[in-house]
C-alpha cells in the first residue's frame, strides 16, 4: 500500500489460454480469503483471472481494520499494482456483495476522475451500497441487530481467524441476544464481544450523518463519476436495498444505467444462484462479446404473484401515486377520513418487537404479522377486500399526522398483504425517528395542535394484492431490535440510560389526513 503496509492475496488463474481475454477481478474483502474461494474458483473456471485480496487488518494483512476508513487509499493502491503484474490481462472488473461491494463503490468513481487508466473496466455490485451510514442510522433509528451482530462477528474473527461466515451468522448466541437489551446502548459491545469496539463506540457517538465522520466514508456523490458498465443485483428483503436502488438511479439519471437485477431473497442469499451467473453473462457479454439471455435491462421479481418480469427500466413507466387514508375505525381506504385521533402506547421498557424484516440472517422474507398486530402498541389499518388486483413498483412514502407525550420518538409504518384466511403478510416497511441529535435537521414541525407530519419512506416493492386480498398498514414506534428503541428523553444515544413511557397519537382530520403514498402500477401496463 501506499504507506508501505503489506495486504494479503490470492492469485486463481484459469487452466489454458482465453481468447479473447477475460478480465482480472478484483475482490477485496475483509472476511478472509477462505470466504471468497468458492465464487473465485468458479470464476477462474469460466476463464477470468482472479484476485482476492484481504483488507487492511484482516485475514493476515497488515495494519489495523477500521471499517469503510481505508478502503479508498488501499484499493486505488490495489488497482494500480494489479495492472503492473505480469499476469494482467489487460483490463480490469470488479465483483462482490455487501461490504465487497462498498470496497468496489470506494474506488471506482475516484479513479475514473482522477486517474482513468487505472479504473475498473466494469463493476459487478450486489447487495450493496456506497455509503454505510445511511444503513447504520437509517432515517435517525440506529440499526441494532444488524450493526452490534456485524461488530461482534468481525471482533471475533479479528481473534481467532476467520470462519465461515453463513454458519456464524445461522448460529443462535445468547450474549448477543442479551446485548440488545442493555442500556446504554454504549456498553452493548462489551456484553456481545467481551470488550468495547472502537467503531461501533463511533457509529453511536455519530447520529449526524452529515459530520465529516461519515461523509468522509460515503461514496454516494462519485456514483456518477463511474462510466464503466455496471451489473447490479439485489433482493426485495436486502439490508441495503433503497440505497442501491438510488445508486441504480444515480447513474441512469447519468444516462448509464446499469443491468438491474431484483429477486426474491435477502441479504445472505443475493450472492448465490442468479447473481453469479447473472455477473458472468455481463462480463462475457462485455468483454467477450457472448450473446447474453436478457431481454431487457430490468428483470424483477414481483412478489405476490410469483414471476419475473423484463422491465425497460426501475421503477417501471405507467406507476401513479395514489393516496390511501388511514381512519380512526381501522379503515384503510382511498376516501378522506372524518376526523378523530387514534391512540396507543409505547413503553421503551417493553419494546414493540421486530417481526422478520431485512437482515443479515439467512431467514429475511415475508412473515404474518397477525398476532403482532394484536399488540397494543401496534395499530393496524386495513382496506375492505380488493375488487380488482393492485399492483405496487416503486418507494411507498407514508405521511403520518403524529403527535408523542415524549420528546423523541420513532413512528415505524408497515405495509401487508391481508389474505382472505387472515394471514398479514410483510409486503415492506420503514421507519423515521424524530426528536434526536440525528433527526434535528429534519424533523417535522408541529402545528398548533401539537401534530406533525411524520414522512417515512418505506422499503421499495414489486408486488401484486390479488383480488379478494386487504391491503393493510401498521403503524407502531419500534421493532427492537432490528431498530434500538427509543428511549424517549432524546439524549445521546451512546449514553442515554433513562427511559419514558409515550402516549402517542395518529390524527385522521379530514383536511390533513394521515396517509400512504402507493406508487400504483397500472394494471394495462403490466405485462402478460
Amino acid at each position: 500500500m501506499d504507506d508501505g503496509v503489506e495486504l494479503l492475496a490470492d492469485l486463481y488463474v484459469p487452466v489454458g489460454k482465453v481468447t479473447p481475454p477475460l478480465p482480472t477481478i478484483v475482490i477485496r474483502s475483509p472476511y478472509g480469503r477462505r470466504n471468497s474461494v468458492t465464487h473465485a474458483a468458479a470464476l477462474a473456471r469460466e476463464g477470468f483471472t482472479v484476485v482476492v485480496q484481504s483488507c487492511r487488518g484482516t485475514g493476515g494483512s497488515g495494519g489495523t481494520f477500521v471499517p469503510q476508513v481505508n478502503e479508498q487509499r488501499d484499493g486505488m493502491a490495489t488497482h494500480r499494482w494489479v495492472r503492473r503484474q505480469p499476469w494482467f490481462t489487460g483490463s480490469v472488473a470488479t465483483y462482490g456483495q455487501s461490504y465487497l461491494g462498498y470496497a468496489q463503490w470506494a474506488v471506482a468513481g475516484r479513479l475514473q476522475r482522477e486517474e482513468p487508466d487505472h479504473a475498473p473496466e466494469a463493476l459487478c455490485l450486489i447487495n450493496t451500497m456506497p455509503d454505510f451510514g445511511a444503513v447504520t442510522w437509517d432515517n435517525g433509528a440506529f440499526a441494532l441487530r444488524n450493526a452490534l451482530g456485524w461488530s461482534q462477528w468481525m471482533d471475533l474473527t479479528s481473534r481467532r481467524g476467520p470462519a465461515p461466515m453463513l454458519g456464524l451468522l445461522r448460529r443462535p448466541d445468547r450474549k448477543l441476544g442479551s446485548a440488545f437489551a442493555v442500556l446504554p446502548l454504549g456498553a452493548g459491545d462489551t456484553a456481545a464481544a467481551g470488550r468495547p469496539i472502537g467503531w461501533y463506540q463511533d457509529w453511536l457517538a455519530h447520529e449526524e450523518l452529515t459530520t465529516d465522520y461519515w461523509t468522509q466514508q460515503s461514496h454516494t456523490a462519485s456514483v456518477p463519476d463511474v462510466t464503466a458498465p455496471v451489473y447490479m443485483s439485489t433482493g426485495w428483503y436486502d439490508i441495503f436495498l433503497p440505497w442501491q436502488l438510488r445508486t441504480y438511479a444515480q447513474l441512469a439519471n447519468a444516462g448509464r444505467p446499469p443491468l438491474l437485477t431484483v429477486g426474491p431473497w435477502g441479504h445472505m442469499a443475493g450472492g448465490e444462484g442468479p447473481s453469479f451467473v447473472g455477473s458472468v453473462e455481463f462480463l462475457k457479454e462485455h468483454f467477450a462479446g457472448a450473446s447474453g439471455s436478457r431481454v431487457a435491462p430490468v428483470r424483477a421479481f414481483l412478489t405476490g404473484a410469483g414471476q419475473w418480469h423484463d422491465l425497460p427500466a426501475w421503477p417501471p413507466t405507467g406507476t401513479t401515486a395514489r393516496s390511501w387514508h388511514l381512519h380512526a375505525s381501522g379503515l384503510l381506504d382511498p376516501a378522506a377520513p372524518d376526523g378523530g385521533v387514534t391512540r396507543y402506547s409505547y413503553d421503551p421498557c417493553d419494546p414493540t418487537p421486530a417481526v422478520g424484516g431485512p437482515s443479515l440472517t439467512p431467514d429475511s422474507g415475508p412473515v404474518d404479522n397477525s398476532a403482532h398486530e394484536r399488540r397494543t402498541d401496534v395499530t393496524a389499518f386495513r382496506s375492505t377486500p380488493l375488487e380488482d388486483a393492485v399492483v405496487i413498483a416503486g418507494e411507498p412514502v407514508a405521511r403520518i399526522r403524529f403527535r408523542s407525550s415524549a420528546p423523541s420518538a420513532d413512528v415505524f409504518v408497515r405495509i401487508c398483504d391481508v389474505h382472505p384466511d387472515g394471514r398479514s403478510m410483510t409486503v415492506c416497511d420503514g421507519i423515521r425517528r424524530v426528536g434526536s441529535l440525528g433527526s434535528a435537521a429534519t424533523d417535522p414541525r408541529p402545528g398548533p395542535d401539537g401534530f406533525a407530519e411524520v414522512e417515512v419512506p418505506l422499503w421499495p416493492a414489486f408486488h401484486r394484492f390479488a383480488a379478494g386480498h386487504r391491503i393493510g398498514v401498521q403503524v407502531s414506534s419500534g421493532a427492537h431490535p432490528r431498530y434500538a428503541r427509543n428511549p424517549g428523553t432524546g439524549e445521546p444515544a451512546l449514553s442515554a440510560t433513562a427511559t419514558v413511557r409515550a402516549e402517542q397519537e395518529i390524527s385522521h382530520e379530514t383536511a390533513r389526513p394521515s396517509r400512504i403514498d402507493l406508487p400504483v402500477w397500472a394494471s394495462a401496463a403490466l405485462p402478460s
